[in-house]
Parts: C-alpha cells; sequence; structure tokens
C-alpha cells in the first residue's frame, strides 16, 4: 500500500483534462451610419432591417458543482477528495462554466478503482447574425460530440443518440492509454434549449484492477447528465 500515493499522482496527473469553453459574441459597426444624414424624417425614423430572432429560453447557468447531488457523487465518485468538487476557471460563469471531481477507492487492495467527473456547461444567446440561441447550441452539440470521439486519443469510439435526456443528447464511449495506464471514457453531451451540457465521466482500474465495466459507466454519466439538465432548469425558475 506504500506505492499507493506516488501511483495515484500518476493518475491524477493522467486524468482527462476539462475542455474550457469560452464564448465568443459579435458587435454591429454603425458607425457608417451615424455619417449619414437622414434625406427625410421618416427615413430616419424607420429601424435598419435586421432579421428577428428568438430570445433565448434559459437566461443563466446553475451553479456547476451543484448540478448533482452529493448522494449522485458518493455513488459514482466513491471517496471523491472534495465531494463539493473543484469550480474550474471560466471567463463568465453565466455562460460558461466546469466542474471537476475525483476520487479512489481502496478499500479493496485487489479492485482499486480510480474515477474522474467533469461537468462543463455552456449557455448561447441569441444572434442576428448567428442565429437563436438554440440553434447556435445545436450546431455545438455536433462539434462538441465530434471532439470527444477522439478526446484523449481515442480511437474507435463508439457513438450514439440518445432520446430521454434533455432536448437532444450524444454519448460517446471510448478507451485509451495514457503514460503506461488504461482508462475509459463514458462522455454524455446533450442540450436543453440553448444549454449544451457536458458530461465526461472516466475510470480506470488500479495495481491491476479491470477496468470499470463500460456499460456501467455510461449509465452513471447518463445519471449526472440528467441531473445537469434538471438543475438547469431549476435555475431559471421565477
Amino acid at each position: 500500500m506504500h506505492r499507493t500515493a506516488p501511483r495515484l499522482a500518476r493518475l491524477l496527473a493522467c486524468a482527462a483534462v476539462p475542455v474550457m469553453l469560452v464564448a465568443t459574441g459579435c458587435s454591429d459597426d454603425d458607425s457608417g451610419d451615424k455619417k449619414k444624414s437622414s434625406a427625410t424624417p421618416s427615413a430616419a425614423a424607420t429601424p435598419s432591417a435586421s432579421p428577428s430572432v428568438k430570445e433565448a429560453t434559459f437566461t443563466k447557468l446553475p451553479e456547476v458543482c451543484k448540478t448533482v447531488t452529493e448522494k449522485t457523487i458518493d455513488s459514482i465518485v466513491p471517496k471523491a477528495k472534495k465531494k463539493e468538487g473543484d469550480p474550474l476557471p471560466a471567463s463568465d460563469s453565466n455562460d460558461s462554466a466546469s466542474c471537476f471531481w475525483n476520487g479512489l477507492d481502496d478499500e479493496d487492495p485487489k479492485d482499486m478503482q480510480f474515477r474522474t467527473l467533469t461537468i462543463s456547461l455552456k449557455r448561447f444567446t441569441a444572434d442576428p447574425a448567428l442565429g437563436s440561441g438554440e440553434k447556435r447550441a445545436q450546431a455545438f452539440v455536433t462539434q462538441r460530440t465530434t471532439k470527444a470521439a477522439t478526446e484523449d486519443g481515442a480511437k474507435e469510439a463508439k457513438t450514439e443518440k440518445l432520446t430521454d435526456i434533455g432536448d437532444e443528447a450524444n454519448s460517446v464511449a471510448s478507451d485509451y492509454r495514457k503514460s503506461d495506464d488504461d482508462y475509459r471514457n463514458a462522455i454524455v453531451v446533450t442540450r436543453t434549449a440553448n444549454v449544451v451540457i457536458t458530461v465526461k465521466y472516466s475510470g480506470a482500474g488500479y495495481q491491476g484492477a479491470k477496468n470499470p465495466d463500460a456499460e456501467g459507466l455510461m449509465k452513471n454519466a447518463q445519471t449526472a447528465a440528467k441531473e445537469a439538465v434538471t438543475a438547469v432548469a431549476d435555475a431559471n425558475k421565477k
């Protein structure tokens, strides 16, 4: 057991690093219009033509580290180092936010299991040039799912559509090897209106223990995703 600490340090170093998502905005430059004088009063009163865009459904994000219950953390990240999670830096927590948990269950010396969980939220607003918040979120789901299929250098990832989480959802299951350690990823990318939630749940056997069952790992990732979807809706209740 005296080798557990350095081994865990290696696992932590190799654990998946959540992708930080930074929202970009667009602004219109109307300086040219200011230089033009209106020929008639009616022309001055006429607003510039622009397509109407549906307002975003959700105007804020929940506290990301509270999107899953403590009971769920106890279940899927046994012996989590911090049950409350570690919030990751974000330029604007109302547009994007992530939280990270990790833990090593070493109760059985012959079956030590390491787990990490990352939940990331990204909220999209309506933009006349880019479309509604929902349309932008839909595009991001596709983008994020594609990226998840090759994340951590994974090969032969299995991607499936899910029908019971949010407005749309995809799952990505993969295995990868890093620094002589074998890992297994279960990633769920789901959208609820204009918010995209990415749940990345990873596991590894420690000191010769078997890797976690892929089906069980994905089931836990989906549980976390469903709770996060509910948390987004609850945070926006008036």
